[in-house]
């Protein structure tokens, strides 16, 4: 096996994912600047795994040092490319830090590595927008980007797109999925937000534990069932698994096209509200929460159809809700009683 470049890796979903690829065999080398997250994520991945992991500490958006890093490391073979901004309500207000940061860094790694390589894209459910069906498909169009987010997602794909039929040593697949939470079962790994957070999830399990104060629900109007916005929810360490299982459809060039998309959801959806019921029955803890305005970019109602996943990739989501909401609390416990700060 090569060595796998995890970029954003010591962020929330590419720590799941490091450990996914050891336990799978792999060699593999992080890269972050640590804008959104914790040296000491480091630490943890240790004491998960009994491995310290190369680790390289650097903005993508520096081509110099992307050269270096390619000259220093010449037997990647593969990347799994988090490393971006991700915050919709932020990129409303700073649509420029998006733009820079979450397509200049792709663009250097597709410069540098021209090469053969297997490029695997953290790319989201926001590229359907507010689909015009549910659950939505692959197939189904892309629309205009709600947030600059949304949009650097969009623009992300259609650059791979045209890299990978411009360029035979470039192979690649976008993973569009939707919600993730949750922690590994050890709880040494979990999301771990800079600030208040801006997902739903981190922000419960805050408040529960008296970090926070009552959960606001941003808009009580959509249409949905409860008038609160749905989302398809998945366990992150399902989704780590993901990413591994599209490292091995590359490196077996299973695919018939250099380029391929999938969504990576469970296909259900849940509202705002029943998201803070399930986590109050699962964990016992009451929660308190008010109802707030709608919040700008964001859409009523979106889950996906994950059939081709299932067929093709060869991947299934396995965790449930109860899961993602008990793993997500013993996570916030442990914060508690293990500082990071």
């Amino acid at each position: 096996m090569g060595k796998i470049l995890v970029t954003g890796g010591t962020g929330y979903i590419g720590a799941h994912t490091v450990v996914e690829l050891h336990r799978e065999g792999y060699e593999v080398l992080i890269v972050d600047n640590l804008s959104n997250s914790n040296i000491k994520i480091l630490d943890q991945l240790q004491l998960i795994t009994g491995k310290r992991f190369d680790f390289v500490q650097m903005d993508l958006q520096d081509i110099k040092a992307v050269r270096q890093l390619a000259k220093l490391h010449h037997n990647i073979t593969g990347i799994i490319h988090f490393a971006a901004s991700k915050a919709v309500g932020e990129s409303v207000q700073e649509p420029l830090k998006y733009y820079h940061n979450n397509l200049g860094g792709l663009l250097n790694l597709l410069t540098v590595f021209d090469k053969e390589i297997n490029f695997v894209f953290s790319s989201s459910c926001t590229v359907y927008g507010q689909p015009d069906r549910l659950p939505v498909t692959e197939k189904d169009p892309v629309k205009s980007a709600e947030s600059p987010y949304g949009n650097t997602k969009q623009i992300a794909e259609e650059i791979l797109r045209d890299a990978a039929q411009a360029n035979v040593n470039l192979n690649v697949v976008c993973l569009r999925y939707f919600n993730p939470v949750g922690a590994i079962d050890s709880a040494l790994i979990g999301e771990l937000p800079l600030g208040v957070p801006a997902n739903l999830v981190p922000y419960i399990t805050q408040s529960a534990i008296g970090k926070r104060g009552p959960i606001v629900v941003h808009g009580n109007d959509y249409d949905t069932a409860d008038g609160s916005a749905v989302r398809d929810y998945i366990h992150v360490v399902d989704l780590a698994k993901a990413h591994v299982s599209a490292i091995k459809r590359l490196e077996k060039k299973a695919a018939k096209e250099r380029y391929e998309i999938f969504n990576i959801g469970t296909g259900k959806g849940y509202s705002v509200l029943e998201v803070i019921a399930a986590f109050k029955k699962t964990t016992q803890q009451k929660l308190d929460y008010k109802i707030g305005p709608r919040r700008a970019g964001d859409i009523a109602k979106i889950y996906g159809d994950v059939t081709k996943a299932e067929q093709v990739l060869g991947w299934k989501a396995k965790l449930g809700i109860e899961e993602m909401m008990a793993s997500a609390w013993k996570w916030e416990k442990y914060v508690k009683a293990n500082p990071f700060e």
